[in-house]
């Protein structure tokens, strides 16, 4: 049986995987996720490499999975760098795309 936190990690991993695919499906570029934030304190931290990609830092520990999900899909529009009614189509697509597919959430 998983505890809590390996609980939380697989959950984390499997949404990231389903962003990307829902990204790529709307030609966005697809950041890095990892958890925890490096900056102690802070709930989502974006890095960006001198390449041009993107790292999405996400806080997940006592905090409820649809937070976390809203932390990542804005971090896919922070990096992506948009803004206005195309952020808010996207925001709402990737959203219900890492909702929807929640396993956790079904059971």
């Amino acid at each position: 049986m998983l505890g809590p936190m390996a609980a939380a990690s697989i959950r984390f991993a499997a949404a990231a995987r389903r962003l990307a695919v829902a990204c790529r499906a709307r030609d966005l570029a697809v950041p890095g996720f990892r958890s925890p934030p490096r900056v102690p304190g802070t709930a989502r931290t974006i890095r960006r490499r001198p390449d041009g990609t993107a790292v999405v830092a996400v806080a997940v520990r006592g905090r409820p999975f649809e937070q976390v999900a809203a932390d990542m899909v804005e971090g896919v529009v922070v990096a992506n760098h948009l803004a206005g009614p195309p952020a808010e189509v996207v925001r709402s697509a990737l959203l219900a795309a890492v909702l929807e597919g929640d396993d956790a959430r079904a059971a």
